[in-house]
């Protein structure tokens, strides 16, 4: 992976100590029932931060009251201190599935968010090509999505993200579909263009070796209605080694997720 050029890096943000993210209280209701309850959670810059729940557990939901898609019943969304509560436009959000358009191009797909900002078709494709060797995708601009690899369709589409807002990602399940030996390549692959571009990640994951590995803190949500039960701290440095998964410290923080993940749900 190349290094960005400082044409490039102007695009991104420095970290500050600010809060990126911050939801206050927030509640959902759907069909009368409560399935979300007051769940308070923070993101500070350059974080990865994982929200890690069983199935159903409203996790997809409380992404969509991020991002504004849908409004909750109480609480509201803080970006930067800014109450952006029900407000879409604000966050990139990257659902599991890559949704490339089929009957364009690599370079066409990952251009879309600049040219629904008002940027000329041209001149968005310039500025999208610019980013493809840093993202690994050198060579695939004019390449349509089912000729690559499912690794490099989600390259593709974590591009696209990054350009829809170079602040906060929030990715749900993006790597889920994928063999294990692609999955552990794009960990390492994203965790670096994290640290390159400043980009801070909530992330959405039920599988709790991906938390531990990707993770600086992971929310468990739990319980009905669904509520933060714990918030875990990875304390080792990352990138982490493969020897860390199966590190004794590696053990011990899943046999906590576990037991609270089984505590939770009683």
């Amino acid at each position: 992976m190349t290094s960005l050029s400082s044409k490039e890096m102007d695009a991104t943000k420095k970290p500050t100590n600010r809060l990126v993210l911050e939801t206050q209280g927030i509640g959902k209701n759907y069909g009368g029932k409560v399935l979300l309850e007051d769940i308070n959670i923070t993101v500070k810059p350059g974080e990865l931060v994982s929200i890690l729940g069983m199935s159903g557990s409203g996790k997809t939901t409380l992404f969509n009251i991020i991002s504004g898609l849908i409004k909750p019943e109480q609480g509201r969304i803080l970006l930067h201190g800014e109450d952006v509560t029900g407000e879409t436009g604000h966050v990139a959000y990257m659902l599991q599935k890559d949704l490339l358009l089929p009957y364009k191009t690599i370079v066409d797909n990952v251009a879309l968010p600049l040219i629904i900002r008002g940027e000329k078709t041209d001149r968005a494709r310039v500025k999208a090509a610019e980013l493809f060797d840093f993202f690994g995708l050198a060579g695939t601009e004019d390449k349509y999505p089912q000729q690559l690899s499912g690794g490099m369709r989600q390259r593709a589409a974590l591009l696209r993200t990054y350009l829809f807002s170079k602040d906060l990602a929030l990715l749900d399940e993006p790597f889920s579909a994928l063999d294990t030996i692609t999955r552990s390549s794009l960990h390492q692959w994203y965790l670096q263009v994290m640290e390159d571009i400043h980009l801070t990640t909530l992330f959405i994951t039920h599988d709790i070796d991906e938390a531990i590995l990707l993770s600086d803190r992971i929310y468990l949500l739990t319980g009905t209605p669904s509520r933060i039960s714990c918030e875990i701290v990875i304390r080792e440095p990352k990138p982490r080694s493969k020897e860390f998964r199966i590190s004794e410290e590696f053990l011990q923080y899943k046999r906590k997720i576990i037991e609270e993940l089984k505590t939770g749900s009683l």
